[in-house]
């Protein structure tokens, strides 16, 4: 069998009005996220990591901000593009691992809905879904309070 891992990062500034969308769930937050999307960047990391895995490109390669039909799109809807790509390459997912990085927004209260709508983008069950998150103890841009990121790991097999 052949087994691939891959790895998938974002980072986002905060701007605007909230809530700020994570895995497709909406949490109340005073500030939005800077993107052409919806800013979900845990969604953005697991479509780096898919097409990492899958060695075929990345989410600008692949969905540029500069094109105005990705403007305002569900980043779910990239995920479940993503993942497309990979299938149609023989490729299905294992699992996925996120893990977020903010320090003002609580993850905890909103993880299970999360893990639930990222494992229906990813079509798999929500056993194979992980998110956490990891305060960055007032260190750094992140621990400022100036936005937030994501990692995602995903291992994949054909």
């Amino acid at each position: 069998m052949n087994q691939r891992i891959g790895l998938g990062y974002d980072a986002h500034r905060f701007g605007g009005a909230g809530p700020v969308v994570l895995a497709g769930v909406s949490i109340d937050h005073d500030r939005g996220i800077e993107a052409t999307s919806d800013g979900d960047l845990v969604a953005h990391a697991v479509c780096d990591a898919i097409l990492g895995a899958a060695a075929i490109g990345d989410i600008g390669m692949h969905f540029p901000s500069s094109d105005p039909q990705w403007h305002d799109v569900a980043s779910l809807d990239l995920v479940s593009r993503c993942v497309a790509m990979a299938y149609d390459r023989g490729f299905e997912l294992a699992n996925a691992d996120v893990t977020v990085i903010a320090q003002d927004v609580r993850i905890d209260p909103h993880r299970e809905a999360m893990r639930v709508r990222l494992a229906e983008a990813l079509r798999v069950s929500i056993g194979q879904v992980s998110i956490k998150a990891s305060p960055p103890d007032r260190l750094g841009w992140i621990g400022a309070g100036d936005g937030l990121a994501a990692m995602a790991v995903v291992a994949m097999q054909r």
